[in-house]
């Protein structure tokens, strides 16, 4: 069996997520459908995360093994096949020990805010025109993140996680246009973690909490401390890390 690493992008609109889900529609199941038409046998995918209904992806990867040698038209093939919302990038051979979602070494994630009604941003950015955000403050509460590790504040509810230790690396909030756009970087995340942390800043950056309170809402390690979650649409993955051997 030959390992193959696939790179993609989707939006989210249309999927409930990318795992495969029960009696729904998720990119995972289209992915598999396309590439087990094409190779016709049986194709597994594992992906690098999972995204949440809603949420797009910029750069994706997942891994399937196979014991067919993939031609090099399959990624323009497997385009023809797929609905709009869906596109491979490539896919190329990879050692038979590396994972898509255990070898990852980083994910970074950018979230969208619309500071004017744009009809054109309704499925990809928090309409939050009605609202003026101050970024400075915002941006002083993202150095916070730096100093901890145990992110169950931000965590979702009822969740099979061993631990919601993370390590973030980068993170800050800049101009993109009339909105903001919030860029943030881990080894890992938690489910829902990003539109938690953005949650909370925005009521940061609305005057609502000060910055300083972030201390807090992290150390007390409840859900319940930190805002209501961003909506799903604003939030892409851009990016997943590996050190691919040559």
């Amino acid at each position: 069996m030959l390992r193959y690493f696939i790179e993609f992008a989707y939006n989210g609109k249309n999927f409930f997520g990318y795992q495969i889900q029960p009696n729904e529609i998720s990119v995972q199941q289209e992915l598999e459908k396309a590439l087990s038409t094409m190779l016709r046998e049986p194709v597994k995918t594992t992906g690098a995360g999972r995204t949440d209904t809603g949420v797009h992806a910029k750069q994706m990867f997942a891994h399937f093994n196979t014991e067919s040698i993939i031609p090099a038209d399959l990624p323009y093939r497997l385009n023809s096949f797929l609905a709009p919302d869906i596109s491979v990038k490539r896919i190329f051979p990879v050692a038979d020990d590396l994972h898509a979602r255990f070898s990852a070494t980083y994910r970074t994630y950018e979230y969208y805010i619309a500071s004017e009604k744009d009809p054109f941003t309704q499925d990809s950015a928090w309409q939050l025109w009605r609202r003026r955000l101050d970024i400075e403050p915002m941006n002083e509460a993202c150095k916070i993140l730096f100093e901890y590790e145990d992110f169950t504040s931000f965590a979702k509810l009822h969740t099979d996680n061993k631990t919601n230790n993370c390590k973030i690396f980068k993170a800050f909030w800049e101009q993109n246009g009339s909105g903001l756009k919030f860029t943030v970087s881990a080894d890992r995340f938690l489910r829902n973690m990003v539109r938690a942390i953005v949650g909370t800043m925005v009521e940061i950056g609305a005057g609502k909490i000060p910055p300083q309170e972030l201390h807090k809402i992290i150390d007390g390690k409840s859900r319940n401390l930190a805002g209501t979650s961003a909506p799903p649409q604003g939030l892409f993955l851009v990016e997943v890390g590996y050190n691919f051997k040559n």
